[in-house]
């Protein structure tokens, strides 16, 4: 039976552009999907030192360039068709830089279970791209692992906790710096690959 927690319509989800989803999403039965979270507090300035916090406290997996010098980290929820949107436009950017894909659970149902079997996925690049090509087939995804392995349940616990510390409320979240400039660089929703190339730097 689909968890009504972030039971999302995929259907209705490819419809949107650019979205976010949030955690007021996964608190809720289904419905239409939000393209635009509900309104959050102000979130804190984000500092070069937001930047360093997520590589040191963030348990994830690597995709694209492995001996890039330039990280770009995305803090997503399994569950979120934006997320899975972004790892699509991300895909022809994996020669050009390095991503760190973290997840969170929103809810301590599938997106928790599918966040521990990434993380423990032998090839989590190949786990990724199958679960994000079963949950557009409306297929759920994922199937998680039988028994959760606790250290991996608490690192995706404190990932969503870190997601917080950040005044983000909703994913996916993208943290990086501009190839050339060296600045921090942010962005809360999805998009599309020439504007997350153009976003970091990577023409």
């Amino acid at each position: 039976m689909k968890s009504a927690a972030l039971s999302f319509s995929l259907a209705g989800a490819l419809a949107l552009t650019l979205g976010a989803c949030s955690k007021q999403d996964a608190d809720i039965a289904p419905a239409t999907p939000q393209s635009v979270s509900p309104a959050e507090p102000a979130a804190p300035a984000l500092t070069l030192s937001s930047y360093d916090k997520v590589g040191a406290e963030g348990k994830g997996f690597t995709a694209g360039a492995m001996m890039s010098a330039q990280t770009i980290y995305v803090l997503f929820d399994p569950q979120c068709p934006h997320c899975g949107h972004l790892w699509r436009q991300s895909l022809p950017l994996h020669n050009k830089v390095k991503f760190v894909w973290i997840p969170v659970a929103f809810n301590p149902g599938k997106s928790l279970g599918q966040a521990v079997g990434l993380l423990s996925a032998a090839n989590p690049v190949e786990a990724m791209t199958a679960h994000e090509t079963s949950l557009l087939a409306n297929n759920g995804g994922l199937l998680p692992p039988a028994t959760l392995d606790p250290a991996l349940e608490a690192a995706v616990k404190k990932n969503t906790d870190l997601l917080a510390s950040l005044g983000q409320h909703s994913v996916p979240f993208i943290l990086g710096k501009h190839r050339v400039t060296g600045e921090l660089v942010s962005n809360s929703g999805a998009l599309e690959t020439e504007a997350l190339a153009n976003k970091f730097g990577l023409n």
